[in-house]
């Protein structure tokens, strides 16, 4: 079962099967910087990442805000994401 994502105001956080997978980021301004997202071993390549990725996104979209990936991961998903690509900034 995958949690709510959950934003400590660093880090966007999901819990899937007991484990934590985050996003650690930064606020400027209209900007959400997102300097890493990482997810435990157990869960790469089960597609928690891209999860997460996309929570986020909704989260950041509703607000109004945009995101700048620092975070290699984060610039692939988002440049494939015909849905939020258009948060990149």
């Amino acid at each position: 079962m995958t949690s709510a994502l959950k934003d400590t105001g660093t880090r966007f956080e999901m819990v899937e099967q007991g484990l934590t997978s985050f996003a650690d980021y930064r606020r400027a301004g209209d900007r959400i910087i997102i300097d890493h997202v990482e997810s435990p071993p157990a869960l790469r390549g089960t597609g928690a990442s891209g999860r997460l990725m996309e929570a986020l996104s909704a989260d950041i979209q509703a607000r109004g805000l945009k995101i700048t990936p620092v975070c290699s991961y984060a610039a692939a998903w988002l440049k494939r994401s015909e849905a939020y690509r258009s948060l990149l900034d």
